[in-house]
């Protein structure tokens, strides 16, 4: 994702320092146009700094970590976080760069790394108004549109992991009607075909439910891990905020079941196949079943 976002500030003529913990994921970047930047500090001499991190670890150790961003960002600088972290983690995060002198603005997105690579991602953002204005042309060159919903930034990461959980019911509930009809002989790709023709005409039920009828779970755009850390994020959000998920919960279930049947490299609609294994229904031909190759 991170890629993909740096490769559209590019393409909208914005000058770009990259820095990645695995230098050789900076080589196309690098011959796109962009300066590599050797440490953390290298990357944060500009006005602006943008954080795309798989995890609130990774935040942490990139933030807080010696020679990190906080302690190298100049006074007055702005730290464009578009990380999935918890809503604990961008809290505490606005409160150091407070502390420092520094300003945090969330500015978390919805799409697969072919929709960053497009600058078609959709950004949802949250913080002061200015530091909202100062973004502008960054957010606009990295998404078709960019909602604004609060001025605390942790307002945007709730929004993001409410998003990816419903994401995740769709996905299980696409299984579970796939296993359901699979099994009384109907052909999964039919059955999609009229659920997207009628009732579900939606980008999210063609992609989904495409990788669901297929077995399509690799490679990986979203992996599971990924799916498995929102997902608990979510329920961690929901217990601060003293709200009931029972959904959510539900899903933090099938993500550890997709783990324990070896679905770390999987992509994360991979909970999609799980109910054809509780229905016992295996791919045409196998004689043993894992979930995603139903």
């Amino acid at each position: 994702m991170g890629g993909g976002m740096a490769a559209s500030l590019l393409k909208a003529g914005h000058e770009v320092t990259v820095y990645n913990r695995t230098p050789s994921k900076t080589k196309a970047l690098v011959a796109q146009g962009a300066s590599l930047a050797t440490t953390i500090a290298d990357a944060c001499r500009g006005d602006v700094v943008m954080t795309m991190l798989a995890n609130d670890l990774a935040v942490e150790d990139i933030v807080f970590g010696e020679g990190g961003l906080l302690a190298s960002l100049a006074p007055g600088a702005l730290h464009i976080s578009s990380s999935t972290i918890s809503v604990a983690l961008a809290e505490r995060l606005a409160a150091a760069h407070a502390a420092r002198g520094s300003r945090l603005l969330s500015a978390t997105v919805f799409g697969r790394p072919d929709v960053a690579a497009a600058g078609q991602l959709m950004v949802i953002a949250a913080g002061p108004g200015a530091a909202i204005e100062e973004a502008g042309p960054l957010l606009r060159a990295i998404g078709r549109k960019t909602s604004i919903v609060s001025e605390t930034p942790a307002t945007a990461n709730l929004v993001k992991l409410s998003g990816n959980f419903l994401l995740a019911t769709v996905i299980e509930s696409l299984g579970e009607a796939m296993a359901l009809v699979a099994k009384a002989g109907i052909d999964r790709r039919q059955y999609l075909d009229i659920l997207t023709s009628t009732l579900f005409d939606l980008p999210v039920y063609r992609l989904y439910g495409g990788m669901i009828a297929d077995g399509r779970f690799t490679p990986s755009a979203f992996a599971a891990p990924l799916g498995q850390k929102d997902i608990r994020l979510t329920l961690a959000a929901a217990d601060g905020l003293g709200v009931a998920m029972p959904l959510a919960g539900l899903l933090r279930d099938r993500f550890a079941v997709l783990m324990a049947h070896g679905g770390e490299q999987l992509d994360w609609s991979a909970i999609g196949g799980l109910a054809a294994a509780d229905a016992g229904y295996p791919r045409p031909g196998a004689e043993t079943f894992t979930p995603w190759e139903a």
